[in-house]
Protein backbone atom coordinates (compact mmCIF):
# COMPACT_ATOMS: atom_id res chain seq x y z
CA UNK A 1 0.00 0.00 0.00
CA UNK A 2 1.36 3.36 -0.95
CA UNK A 3 0.18 7.03 -0.99
CA UNK A 4 0.52 10.40 -2.87
CA UNK A 5 -0.86 13.88 -3.10
CA UNK A 6 -3.99 11.60 -4.68
CA UNK A 7 -5.05 11.02 -1.67
CA UNK A 8 -5.59 12.48 1.79
CA UNK A 9 -2.54 13.05 3.72
CA UNK A 10 -2.53 14.79 7.27
CA UNK A 11 -0.93 17.82 7.27
CA UNK A 12 1.08 16.31 10.13
CA UNK A 13 2.43 13.44 7.61
CA UNK A 14 4.79 16.28 5.96
CA UNK A 15 3.75 19.93 6.46
CA UNK A 16 4.07 19.97 10.14
CA UNK A 17 6.73 18.57 13.07
CA UNK A 18 10.09 17.22 11.94
CA UNK A 19 10.93 13.88 10.20
CA UNK A 20 12.52 12.97 13.87
CA UNK A 21 9.16 12.93 15.29
CA UNK A 22 7.59 11.61 12.65
CA UNK A 23 9.67 8.84 12.32
CA UNK A 24 9.19 8.39 16.12
CA UNK A 25 5.45 7.76 15.38
CA UNK A 26 5.85 6.26 12.39
CA UNK A 27 3.90 2.60 11.51
CA UNK A 28 7.42 0.79 11.15
CA UNK A 29 8.93 2.42 14.15
CA UNK A 30 6.17 0.97 16.08
CA UNK A 31 6.32 -2.78 14.66
CA UNK A 32 10.05 -2.48 15.36
CA UNK A 33 9.38 -1.30 19.00
CA UNK A 34 7.06 -4.61 19.55
CA UNK A 35 9.19 -6.53 17.74
CA UNK A 36 12.56 -5.77 20.31
CA UNK A 37 9.40 -5.73 23.38
CA UNK A 38 8.68 -9.75 21.70
CA UNK A 39 12.41 -10.36 21.73
CA UNK A 40 13.21 -8.67 25.01
CA UNK A 41 9.84 -10.98 26.39
CA UNK A 42 11.40 -14.27 24.92
CA UNK A 43 14.96 -13.59 26.09
CA UNK A 44 13.58 -13.29 29.69
CA UNK A 45 11.56 -16.14 29.40
CA UNK A 46 15.10 -18.46 28.24
CA UNK A 47 16.17 -17.54 31.82
CA UNK A 48 13.72 -19.15 33.16
CA UNK A 49 14.19 -22.32 30.99
CA UNK A 50 11.45 -21.62 28.98
CA UNK A 51 12.82 -21.39 25.77
CA UNK A 52 16.44 -22.06 23.79
CA UNK A 53 18.64 -19.38 23.56
CA UNK A 54 19.43 -20.52 19.85
CA UNK A 55 15.71 -19.32 18.80
CA UNK A 56 16.65 -16.37 20.65
CA UNK A 57 19.55 -15.72 17.75
CA UNK A 58 16.75 -16.71 15.55
CA UNK A 59 14.75 -13.50 16.45
CA UNK A 60 17.32 -11.20 16.29
CA UNK A 61 18.13 -12.07 12.70
CA UNK A 62 14.99 -10.60 11.99
CA UNK A 63 14.03 -7.82 14.18
CA UNK A 64 14.58 -4.68 11.74
CA UNK A 65 12.55 -6.70 8.93
CA UNK A 66 9.03 -5.04 9.15
CA UNK A 67 7.23 -6.12 6.13
CA UNK A 68 4.48 -3.37 5.67
CA UNK A 69 2.85 -5.00 2.52
CA UNK A 70 3.20 -8.59 4.01
CA UNK A 71 1.53 -7.71 7.11
CA UNK A 72 -1.06 -5.56 6.23
CA UNK A 73 -1.82 -8.41 3.60
CA UNK A 74 -2.90 -10.79 6.35
CA UNK A 75 -5.07 -8.09 8.67
CA UNK A 76 -6.60 -7.66 5.93
CA UNK A 77 -7.68 -11.17 6.73
CA UNK A 78 -8.18 -11.15 10.46
CA UNK A 79 -8.54 -7.33 11.01
CA UNK A 80 -5.85 -7.15 14.16
CA UNK A 81 -2.81 -5.08 13.18
CA UNK A 82 -0.40 -6.44 16.30
CA UNK A 83 -1.44 -10.50 15.55
CA UNK A 84 -0.32 -9.65 11.69
CA UNK A 85 2.88 -8.43 12.45
CA UNK A 86 3.40 -11.27 15.07
CA UNK A 87 2.51 -13.72 12.15
CA UNK A 88 5.27 -12.00 9.99
CA UNK A 89 7.78 -11.90 12.40
CA UNK A 90 7.42 -15.87 12.84
CA UNK A 91 6.78 -16.64 9.79
CA UNK A 92 10.47 -14.68 9.18
CA UNK A 93 12.05 -16.75 12.18
CA UNK A 94 11.15 -19.73 11.03
CA UNK A 95 10.78 -22.43 14.07
CA UNK A 96 11.67 -19.72 16.76
CA UNK A 97 8.71 -17.70 15.97
CA UNK A 98 6.59 -20.40 17.57
CA UNK A 99 8.15 -19.03 20.49
CA UNK A 100 6.97 -15.12 20.00
CA UNK A 101 4.13 -13.43 22.36
CA UNK A 102 4.21 -16.34 24.94
CA UNK A 103 1.85 -15.27 27.91
CA UNK A 104 1.15 -12.06 26.29
CA UNK A 105 -1.52 -10.32 25.56
CA UNK A 106 -1.49 -7.64 22.73
CA UNK A 107 -1.49 -4.47 25.26
CA UNK A 108 1.29 -5.97 27.22
CA UNK A 109 3.65 -5.01 23.74
CA UNK A 110 1.75 -2.07 22.69
CA UNK A 111 1.51 -0.22 25.75
CA UNK A 112 5.13 -0.55 26.47
CA UNK A 113 5.82 0.31 23.13
CA UNK A 114 3.90 3.45 23.53
CA UNK A 115 5.39 4.50 26.57
CA UNK A 116 9.06 4.32 25.17
CA UNK A 117 7.35 5.92 22.13
CA UNK A 118 6.26 8.61 24.78
CA UNK A 119 9.64 8.68 26.29
CA UNK A 120 11.51 9.15 23.31
CA UNK A 121 9.68 12.17 22.25
CA UNK A 122 9.67 13.71 25.03
CA UNK A 123 13.23 13.96 24.78
CA UNK A 124 13.33 15.60 21.58
CA UNK A 125 10.56 18.06 22.90
CA UNK A 126 12.59 18.79 26.16
CA UNK A 127 15.69 19.04 23.80
CA UNK A 128 13.78 21.98 21.62
CA UNK A 129 12.66 23.21 24.80
CA UNK A 130 16.02 23.44 26.09
CA UNK A 131 16.83 25.60 23.14
CA UNK A 132 14.28 28.18 23.55
CA UNK A 133 15.02 28.75 26.93
CA UNK A 134 18.57 29.59 25.50
CA UNK A 135 17.17 32.23 23.24
CA UNK A 136 14.99 33.71 25.63
CA UNK A 137 17.86 34.10 27.48
CA UNK A 138 19.69 35.84 25.09
CA UNK A 139 16.79 38.19 24.56
CA UNK A 140 16.13 38.62 27.50
CA UNK A 141 19.59 39.86 28.93
CA UNK A 142 20.24 41.80 25.28
CA UNK A 143 16.93 44.05 26.50
CA UNK A 144 17.12 43.98 30.08
CA UNK A 145 17.65 47.70 30.70
CA UNK A 146 15.33 48.80 27.37
CA UNK A 147 11.98 50.67 28.55
CA UNK A 148 9.02 49.88 26.89
CA UNK A 149 5.23 50.84 27.60
CA UNK A 150 2.95 48.01 29.59
CA UNK A 151 -0.34 47.73 29.08
CA UNK A 152 -3.28 46.37 31.31
CA UNK A 153 -6.72 46.06 30.17
CA UNK A 154 -4.86 46.30 26.41
CA UNK A 155 -4.79 50.16 27.86
CA UNK A 156 -1.19 52.15 28.39
CA UNK A 157 -0.04 50.98 32.04
CA UNK A 158 3.10 51.97 33.00
CA UNK A 159 6.81 51.64 31.78
CA UNK A 160 8.25 48.03 31.88
CA UNK A 161 11.51 46.77 30.22
CA UNK A 162 11.54 44.44 26.87
CA UNK A 163 13.47 42.11 28.64
CA UNK A 164 11.52 41.50 31.46
CA UNK A 165 8.32 41.44 29.40
CA UNK A 166 10.39 38.68 27.37
CA UNK A 167 10.96 37.24 31.16
CA UNK A 168 7.57 36.60 31.54
CA UNK A 169 7.27 33.57 28.71
CA UNK A 170 10.18 32.59 29.94
CA UNK A 171 9.23 31.78 33.72
CA UNK A 172 6.15 29.85 32.15
CA UNK A 173 8.77 27.88 29.81
CA UNK A 174 10.38 27.18 32.45
CA UNK A 175 7.67 25.74 34.76
CA UNK A 176 6.51 24.18 30.98
CA UNK A 177 10.01 22.31 31.38
CA UNK A 178 9.71 21.27 34.83
CA UNK A 179 6.38 19.33 34.64
CA UNK A 180 7.59 17.97 31.00
CA UNK A 181 10.90 16.60 32.44
CA UNK A 182 8.53 15.05 35.67
CA UNK A 183 6.61 13.82 33.02
CA UNK A 184 9.18 12.11 31.18
CA UNK A 185 11.16 10.67 34.52
CA UNK A 186 7.37 9.29 36.02
CA UNK A 187 6.44 7.43 32.66
CA UNK A 188 5.66 3.75 33.00
CA UNK A 189 5.01 1.12 30.47
CA UNK A 190 2.32 -1.66 31.81
CA UNK A 191 4.68 -3.79 32.21
CA UNK A 192 4.07 -7.57 31.47
CA UNK A 193 0.64 -8.32 33.42
CA UNK A 194 -1.53 -10.17 30.81
CA UNK A 195 -5.18 -9.99 30.33
CA UNK A 196 -7.05 -8.49 33.16
CA UNK A 197 -3.33 -7.29 34.81
CA UNK A 198 -3.63 -10.41 37.20
CA UNK A 199 0.00 -12.03 35.25
CA UNK A 200 -1.80 -15.14 35.97
CA UNK A 201 -0.48 -16.43 32.13
CA UNK A 202 3.39 -15.67 33.04
CA UNK A 203 2.21 -16.87 36.52
CA UNK A 204 1.71 -20.21 35.22
CA UNK A 205 4.71 -20.16 33.24
CA UNK A 206 7.25 -19.56 35.83
CA UNK A 207 5.42 -19.65 39.08
CA UNK A 208 4.10 -16.71 40.99
CA UNK A 209 6.71 -16.65 42.95
CA UNK A 210 8.92 -15.65 40.14
CA UNK A 211 6.55 -12.57 38.82
CA UNK A 212 8.59 -9.66 40.93
CA UNK A 213 11.59 -10.63 39.30
CA UNK A 214 10.53 -11.54 35.95
CA UNK A 215 9.05 -8.02 35.73
CA UNK A 216 11.92 -6.46 37.11
CA UNK A 217 14.31 -8.12 34.62
CA UNK A 218 11.88 -6.96 31.58
CA UNK A 219 12.34 -3.23 33.30
CA UNK A 220 15.95 -3.15 33.03
CA UNK A 221 15.67 -4.51 29.23
CA UNK A 222 13.47 -2.04 27.94
CA UNK A 223 14.96 0.48 30.18
CA UNK A 224 11.47 1.59 31.61
CA UNK A 225 9.51 1.36 34.69
CA UNK A 226 6.52 -0.31 35.03
CA UNK A 227 3.00 0.68 37.13
CA UNK A 228 2.99 -2.38 39.59
CA UNK A 229 -1.10 -1.90 39.21
CA UNK A 230 -2.69 -2.30 35.70
CA UNK A 231 -5.79 -3.31 34.46
CA UNK A 232 -5.43 -4.79 30.48
CA UNK A 233 -3.68 -1.50 30.00
CA UNK A 234 -1.35 0.88 31.62
CA UNK A 235 -3.99 3.43 33.20
CA UNK A 236 -5.00 6.14 30.90
CA UNK A 237 -4.88 8.72 33.23
CA UNK A 238 -1.25 9.08 32.88
CA UNK A 239 -1.76 10.24 29.12
CA UNK A 240 -4.24 12.87 30.37
CA UNK A 241 -1.39 14.37 32.91
CA UNK A 242 1.08 14.13 29.72
CA UNK A 243 -1.17 15.63 27.22
CA UNK A 244 -1.93 18.51 30.12
CA UNK A 245 1.67 19.40 30.30
CA UNK A 246 1.98 19.51 26.72
CA UNK A 247 -0.69 21.54 25.99
CA UNK A 248 0.27 23.72 29.09
CA UNK A 249 3.39 24.26 27.28
CA UNK A 250 0.96 25.16 24.70
CA UNK A 251 -0.48 27.77 26.10
CA UNK A 252 2.55 29.47 27.06
CA UNK A 253 3.54 29.29 23.18
CA UNK A 254 -0.04 30.67 22.35
CA UNK A 255 0.70 33.76 24.40
CA UNK A 256 3.67 34.90 23.74
CA UNK A 257 2.60 34.50 19.65
CA UNK A 258 -0.40 36.33 20.51
CA UNK A 259 1.07 38.80 22.16
CA UNK A 260 3.77 39.43 19.40
CA UNK A 261 0.79 39.45 16.66
CA UNK A 262 -0.43 42.61 18.65
CA UNK A 263 3.20 44.14 18.95
CA UNK A 264 4.27 43.42 15.36
CA UNK A 265 0.99 45.56 14.30
CA UNK A 266 1.66 49.14 12.48
CA UNK A 267 -0.59 50.59 15.06
CA UNK A 268 2.45 49.52 17.95
CA UNK A 269 4.90 48.18 15.20
CA UNK A 270 7.43 47.18 18.02
CA UNK A 271 8.27 43.52 17.43
CA UNK A 272 7.93 41.83 14.49
CA UNK A 273 8.61 38.52 13.72
CA UNK A 274 11.74 37.20 11.34
CA UNK A 275 10.55 38.04 7.31
CA UNK A 276 12.44 36.25 4.62
CA UNK A 277 13.54 38.42 1.82
CA UNK A 278 11.47 35.92 -0.87
CA UNK A 279 8.47 35.55 1.35
CA UNK A 280 4.57 36.93 -0.01
CA UNK A 281 2.42 37.94 3.14
CA UNK A 282 -0.71 38.02 0.85
CA UNK A 283 -1.77 37.00 -2.40
CA UNK A 284 -3.56 40.15 -3.13
CA UNK A 285 -1.72 42.52 -1.03
CA UNK A 286 2.40 42.99 -2.14
CA UNK A 287 3.03 44.99 0.90
CA UNK A 288 2.05 42.77 3.76
CA UNK A 289 3.81 41.29 6.49
CA UNK A 290 1.58 39.26 8.04
CA UNK A 291 2.51 37.29 11.35
CA UNK A 292 2.22 34.15 9.45
CA UNK A 293 4.51 32.68 11.87
CA UNK A 294 2.93 33.62 15.29
CA UNK A 295 -0.95 33.08 13.74
CA UNK A 296 0.67 29.18 12.91
CA UNK A 297 1.65 29.09 16.64
CA UNK A 298 -2.04 29.67 18.14
CA UNK A 299 -3.48 27.83 15.12
CA UNK A 300 -1.88 24.54 16.14
CA UNK A 301 -1.80 25.57 20.00
CA UNK A 302 -5.52 26.04 19.50
CA UNK A 303 -5.74 22.58 18.42
CA UNK A 304 -3.23 21.30 20.90
CA UNK A 305 -5.58 22.49 23.70
CA UNK A 306 -8.50 20.31 22.72
CA UNK A 307 -5.99 16.68 23.32
CA UNK A 308 -6.33 16.37 26.65
CA UNK A 309 -10.41 16.35 26.83
CA UNK A 310 -9.86 13.39 24.41
CA UNK A 311 -7.62 11.79 26.81
CA UNK A 312 -10.21 12.87 29.80
CA UNK A 313 -12.50 10.72 28.33
CA UNK A 314 -9.97 7.65 27.63
CA UNK A 315 -9.17 7.21 31.33
CA UNK A 316 -12.67 8.27 32.83
CA UNK A 317 -14.18 5.50 30.58
CA UNK A 318 -12.02 2.86 30.67
CA UNK A 319 -14.71 0.84 31.53
CA UNK A 320 -13.85 -1.84 34.43
CA UNK A 321 -10.46 -4.14 33.41
CA UNK A 322 -10.83 -2.70 29.52
CA UNK A 323 -12.75 -1.50 26.96
CA UNK A 324 -11.82 -0.48 23.62
CA UNK A 325 -13.32 2.78 23.02
CA UNK A 326 -9.88 4.75 23.33
CA UNK A 327 -7.87 2.29 20.68
CA UNK A 328 -8.84 4.22 17.90
CA UNK A 329 -8.60 7.88 18.73
CA UNK A 330 -5.06 7.07 20.34
CA UNK A 331 -3.87 6.24 16.66
CA UNK A 332 -3.53 10.23 16.46
CA UNK A 333 -4.36 11.61 19.38
CA UNK A 334 -0.71 10.77 21.15
CA UNK A 335 1.26 11.13 17.32
CA UNK A 336 -0.24 14.22 16.86
CA UNK A 337 -0.16 15.74 19.67
CA UNK A 338 3.34 15.88 19.78
CA UNK A 339 3.72 16.63 16.36
CA UNK A 340 1.77 19.77 17.06
CA UNK A 341 4.40 20.67 19.99
CA UNK A 342 7.61 19.74 17.61
CA UNK A 343 5.79 22.18 14.92
CA UNK A 344 5.45 25.13 17.93
CA UNK A 345 8.77 25.00 19.49
CA UNK A 346 10.45 24.44 15.84
CA UNK A 347 8.55 27.95 14.95
CA UNK A 348 8.76 29.71 18.18
CA UNK A 349 12.78 28.67 18.54
CA UNK A 350 13.18 30.50 14.65
CA UNK A 351 10.56 33.18 15.96
CA UNK A 352 12.86 33.88 19.31
CA UNK A 353 16.14 33.49 17.80
CA UNK A 354 15.57 36.59 15.03
CA UNK A 355 13.15 38.79 16.76
CA UNK A 356 13.01 42.25 14.95
CA UNK A 357 13.01 44.87 17.71
CA UNK A 358 12.22 48.50 16.32
CA UNK A 359 13.39 50.86 19.15
CA UNK A 360 12.16 54.03 17.32
CA UNK A 361 8.66 52.31 17.56
CA UNK A 362 9.48 51.81 21.30
CA UNK A 363 10.38 55.34 21.92
CA UNK A 364 7.33 56.93 20.40
CA UNK A 365 5.51 54.77 22.35
CA UNK A 366 6.80 55.87 25.52
CA UNK A 367 6.93 59.39 24.12
CA UNK A 368 3.29 58.60 23.55
CA UNK A 369 2.07 57.21 26.94
CA UNK A 370 5.42 57.59 29.59
CA UNK A 371 4.24 60.85 30.88
CA UNK A 372 0.72 59.79 32.05
CA UNK A 373 2.25 56.72 33.72
CA UNK A 374 5.35 59.14 34.89
CA UNK A 375 2.38 61.06 36.93
CA UNK A 376 2.47 58.04 40.03
CA UNK A 377 5.94 59.10 39.96
CA UNK A 378 5.53 62.76 40.69
CA UNK A 379 2.30 62.13 42.78
CA UNK A 380 4.52 60.05 45.18
CA UNK A 381 7.46 62.55 45.34
CA UNK A 382 5.14 65.31 46.01
CA UNK A 383 3.66 63.53 49.24
CA UNK A 384 7.17 63.19 49.63
CA UNK A 385 7.64 66.37 50.45
CA UNK A 386 4.10 66.96 52.62
CA UNK A 387 1.40 67.38 49.72
CA UNK A 388 -1.87 66.35 50.02
CA UNK A 389 -1.99 63.21 48.00
CA UNK A 390 -5.92 63.19 47.02
CA UNK A 391 -5.61 66.81 46.39
CA UNK A 392 -2.31 66.22 44.08
CA UNK A 393 -3.97 63.32 42.83
CA UNK A 394 -7.03 65.39 41.63
CA UNK A 395 -4.60 67.85 39.83
CA UNK A 396 -2.73 65.59 38.18
CA UNK A 397 -6.37 63.96 37.03
CA UNK A 398 -6.91 67.20 35.33
CA UNK A 399 -3.79 67.86 33.71
CA UNK A 400 -4.15 64.21 32.13
CA UNK A 401 -7.44 65.01 30.98
CA UNK A 402 -6.48 67.57 28.98
CA UNK A 403 -3.56 66.21 27.56
CA UNK A 404 -5.01 62.72 26.71
CA UNK A 405 -7.29 64.92 24.43
CA UNK A 406 -4.42 66.28 22.57
CA UNK A 407 -2.98 62.91 22.20
CA UNK A 408 -6.70 61.76 20.65
CA UNK A 409 -6.20 64.74 18.34
CA UNK A 410 -2.99 62.76 17.01
CA UNK A 411 -1.25 65.89 18.79
CA UNK A 412 2.45 65.34 20.87
CA UNK A 413 1.57 64.82 24.88
CA UNK A 414 1.77 67.80 26.72
CA UNK A 415 1.15 66.45 29.94
CA UNK A 416 5.28 67.51 30.90
CA UNK A 417 4.72 70.85 29.93
CA UNK A 418 1.24 71.06 31.74
CA UNK A 419 2.62 70.03 35.10
CA UNK A 420 6.28 71.21 35.04
CA UNK A 421 4.37 75.37 35.51
CA UNK A 422 1.99 74.54 37.63
CA UNK A 423 2.10 76.90 40.81
CA UNK A 424 1.01 74.08 43.35
CA UNK A 425 3.43 72.04 42.44
CA UNK A 426 5.96 74.01 42.30
CA UNK A 427 5.69 74.75 46.30
CA UNK A 428 6.64 71.78 46.55
CA UNK A 429 9.04 70.54 43.68
CA UNK A 430 11.51 72.82 41.96
CA UNK A 431 10.61 72.73 37.73
CA UNK A 432 13.69 70.24 36.90
CA UNK A 433 13.00 68.41 39.90
CA UNK A 434 9.18 67.50 38.37
CA UNK A 435 10.92 67.42 34.95
CA UNK A 436 13.14 64.40 36.25
CA UNK A 437 9.70 63.09 37.80
CA UNK A 438 8.29 62.75 34.60
CA UNK A 439 10.79 61.14 32.87
CA UNK A 440 8.43 57.69 32.47
CA UNK A 441 12.02 55.58 31.18
CA UNK A 442 13.62 55.63 34.35
CA UNK A 443 10.06 54.54 36.18
CA UNK A 444 10.89 50.76 35.34
CA UNK A 445 11.83 49.66 39.14
CA UNK A 446 14.03 46.41 39.27
CA UNK A 447 12.77 44.52 36.19
CA UNK A 448 16.12 44.76 34.46
CA UNK A 449 17.85 43.52 37.92
CA UNK A 450 15.06 40.48 38.08
CA UNK A 451 14.97 39.99 34.24
CA UNK A 452 18.71 39.41 34.11
CA UNK A 453 18.93 37.04 37.37
CA UNK A 454 16.24 34.64 35.73
CA UNK A 455 18.08 34.36 32.34
CA UNK A 456 20.75 33.61 34.64
CA UNK A 457 19.01 30.83 36.71
CA UNK A 458 17.31 29.46 33.65
CA UNK A 459 21.16 29.33 32.02
CA UNK A 460 21.97 27.56 35.49
CA UNK A 461 19.26 24.86 35.40
CA UNK A 462 19.57 23.49 31.83
CA UNK A 463 22.17 21.13 32.83
CA UNK A 464 20.67 17.96 32.36
CA UNK A 465 23.28 15.49 29.91
CA UNK A 466 20.33 13.97 28.59
CA UNK A 467 19.39 17.65 27.24
CA UNK A 468 22.50 18.33 26.06
CA UNK A 469 22.28 19.15 22.47
CA UNK A 470 24.42 16.09 21.04
CA UNK A 471 21.69 13.71 22.76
Amino acid sequence: MTYDYETYLSPMTWRYGSTEMRRLWSEVHKRRLWRHIWVALAEVQAEYGLISTEKIDALHRHIESVDMNRSLEIEAQIHHDLMAELQVFAEQSGEAGGILHLGATSVDIEDNADALRIKASLDLVLNRLRQLLGNFCKQIERWAATPVMAFTHLQPAEPTTLGYRLACYAQDLQTDWMVLEQAREGMRGKGFKGAVGSGASYAELIGVENLEAFEMRLSAKLDMNFYSITTQTYPRLQEYHLLSGLAGLGATLYKFAFDLRLLQSPLAGELSEPFGSQQVGSSAMPFKRNPINAEKIDSLARALAQMPRIAWDNAAHALLERTLDDSANRRSLLAESFLIMDELLQVANRIIAGIQVDERALQRTMERYGPFAATERLLMNLGKQGADRQEMHARLREHALVAWQAVGKGQGNPLVALVEVDSIFLQYLGKEQIRACMQAEQYTGDSAIRATRLAKEIRNSLTSPRLSPDH
